[in-house]
């Protein structure tokens, strides 16, 4: 009798194990969870693992990937759709084909862009920290109708359109900026623009792009100078495609009215786990937090039980279609 394929899950928490058990259930896995996350130290955890199950936030650079490779790890599963924490080359080098999950619910990241929106315009964080104290005031609350702004929307893949087909129920006029225009979205009255001309026009600013090298700090201080005064800028994509330092000097100035994030380019050490105990020792991240225009979630766009539940089919049948034919069903390149 074979023994079973044995998946070693890295960033784990408890409700990983409880989608990625039940996704894969019936199946000849054995799967062995990790709290941890994946760098070069804890590695050798891995040994005797066919394949590794990464997050957004493991590190798989060269030596990483040196490190699996020389305990035998055949695949690298990633419960993700980007990829940019993955270094490539290292991969096809040590012959380790790289798997992703293209899809799992755009509806999650588009959903929680739009609470982010409706937060930042209503401020209803503020709102409902002054009730609970008694304090009925209206003043510093004021926001403004969604309906007729301009909303521009980097980014038009499956999460940017159904952002564009929320935003045009709201009655907002949509732009977009993308190399490659979603028929969809044209279809829906979304207007092409370059990138120049959308933060030169958009009231909100809503970025749905993949961290490439040519979207790393796509927002930095010359786009920032070009923004239209006092403009909502949103995040859900990655990070690393905003330039933290910048951002907060367009907060000073007043040049962006307010900002939402759900992932930062220096998430790696601080997001996912609970800090609440500790001294954050990143200044930027701190900065950010004094700003009362300011909204940060810890990367939960995602974070729907319909999306985990996705994520964790697609990882089994990419790990399972490996098994049976020696390529993932979702292989990355």
């Amino acid at each position: 009798m074979t023994k079973p394929f044995r998946v070693d899950i890295f960033s784990a928490k408890p409700y990983d194990q409880t989608f990625i058990k039940a996704a894969g259930e019936g199946r000849d896995l054995e799967l062995v969870f990790h709290d941890v996350h994946l760098d070069a130290r804890s590695a050798a955890l891995a040994d005797g693992a066919d394949a590794i199950c990464a997050f957004v936030n493991d590190d798989l650079t060269v030596a990483v990937i040196e490190s699996l490779s020389a305990l035998g790890v055949k695949l690298i599963a990633l419960r993700s759709a980007g990829f940019n924490h993955v270094d490539l080359d290292a991969a096809k080098t040590a012959g380790i084909p790289v798997c992703r999950v293209p899809a799992y619910s755009p509806h999650a990241v588009a959903e929680h862009t739009v609470a982010l929106m409706l937060t930042l315009n209503r401020k209803t964080h503020r709102a409902y920290n002054r009730v609970r104290e008694g304090n009925f005031a209206l003043d510093g609350l004021m926001g403004f109708d969604f309906h007729g702004k301009t909303v521009g929307i980097v980014g038009t893949g499956l999460i940017g359109e159904i952002l564009a087909r929320i935003m045009t129920g709201f009655g907002c006029r949509v732009i977009a900026s993308d190399p490659a225009p979603n028929e969809a979205c044209v279809a829906l009255g979304v207007t092409y623009v370059d990138f120049d001309k959308l933060i030169g026009e958009a009231d909100i600013i809503s970025l749905q792009c993949p961290l490439t090298p040519q979207t790393h700090h796509l927002i930095d201080a010359d786009a920032i100078s070009r923004m239209k005064p006092g403009a909502m800028l949103v995040n859900t994509s990655r990070g690393g495609v905003i330039d933290t330092a910048a951002v907060i000097e367009g907060l000073k100035s007043g040049r962006i009215g307010s900002l939402g994030l759900d992932v930062y380019e220096e998430e790696g050490d601080l997001f996912f786990e609970d800090l609440s105990n500790a001294i954050i020792p990143d200044d930027l991240f701190a900065r950010l937090l004094m700003f009362p225009n300011v909204i940060v979630t810890g990367h939960q766009g995602f974070f729907t039980r319909e999306a985990l539940s996705a994520i964790a089919e697609t990882t089994v049948e990419n790990i399972v279609s490996f098994m049976d034919t020696g390529t993932p069903k979702h292989p990355v390149g």
